[in-house]
């Protein structure tokens, strides 16, 4: 079995994390909730690089919105694929940061859990490439002349 993707869900109204939550563990993912960016940072730096594959936050939340905690969650842990969800539809220039940006009510959490499973994979990396029957070929008779 696969190990679960671990995703960092950010967001200060309790009401939309434990709805957002309860819809990535239904998928399979394990959730770490952090109900402002300040707790995402600590979060954060619990966690070595490379052991959360994706961090999902609100755009505007009270301190500091999700674009600064994006930024700042890039410089501690490099590649982490990053999703910012709003209520603003225009604030679309105020997320930079993240690599996908989605306003709230305006996709479904189908097309929200397509976006995830597709920025997850992408963090792991392409998939490794299986040979062609001609490299199998010459691979078989690399081995052949090498055990003679």
């Amino acid at each position: 079995m696969r190990p679960k993707k671990t995703i960092l869900c950010v967001d200060d109204n309790e009401q939309i994390l434990s709805v957002r939550t309860f819809l990535l563990e239904t998928r399979g993912y394990r959730v770490v909730a952090a109900h402002s960016a300040q707790e995402a940072l600590t979060v954060l730096d619990q966690y070595l690089p490379g052991t959360l594959d994706l961090i999902l936050c609100d755009l505007i939340m009270p301190q500091m919105d999700g674009n600064e905690l994006v930024r700042r969650a890039k410089q501690l842990h490099p590649g982490l694929p990053a999703m910012i969800v709003s209520g603003t539809v225009n604030a679309f220039d105020r997320a930079l940061h993240a690599d996908v940006f989605l306003p709230k009510g305006a996709s479904s959490p189908a097309e929200m859990i397509e976006r995830i499973r597709v920025l997850v994979a992408r963090k792991r990396g392409p998939k490794k490439a299986v040979p062609t029957p001609s490299q199998s070929a010459s691979i078989g008779a690399f081995t052949h002349a090498t055990a003679s």
